[in-house]
């Protein structure tokens, strides 16, 4: 399975009530056979831009990001499902991007700078952006372009 992000914001309420609204949204991912992975609350904040959301203004929201994994089929009628609760003013299911691991460049970071690759495809560069400079030795003494 996938490996998505769900960004959620919710409307400020006590916290038992914060917490029935959290398991709601987690069981939605369950019915759906997905499987949770990581829940981080990132505080309340305010929002910032006005929202309105079934009926009401916003100005703050809790934050919460959810990571699991659904299958792809489902995604549509979890989203749909967020958009009935009343309790959730906005949601984003996003893919999450797998972390590239940076090969070492250990050896080419020693050497000097002339030498190294990156440093000689900037000199291309360069030399390629050069304006193509008039030879004194093409058989005429003088530039004949001159005014």
């Amino acid at each position: 399975m996938i490996t998505y992000e769900l960004c959620l914001l919710l409307r400020v309420m006590p916290k038992p009530e914060l917490v029935s609204a959290l398991k709601r949204t987690a069981n939605t991912i369950f019915l759906k056979g997905g499987i949770i992975r990581k829940l981080e609350s990132l505080g309340t904040k305010d929002i910032p831009n006005k929202t309105s959301s079934h009926g009401s203004v916003h100005n703050k929201a809790s934050y919460f990001i959810l990571e699991f994994n659904a299958p792809p089929r489902y995604l549509h009628d979890i989203s749909e499902e967020y958009g009935r609760d009343v309790d959730i003013i906005r949601r984003r299911i996003y893919k999450k991007q797998e972390d590239e691991v940076p090969a070492c460049t250990l050896d080419e970071e020693i050497q000097p700078p002339p030498y190294r690759k990156g440093v000689q495809d900037l000199i291309t560069q360069a030399r390629q952006l050069d304006k193509p400079k008039f030879k004194y030795n093409s058989g005429l003494d003088y530039y004949p372009f001159q005014k």
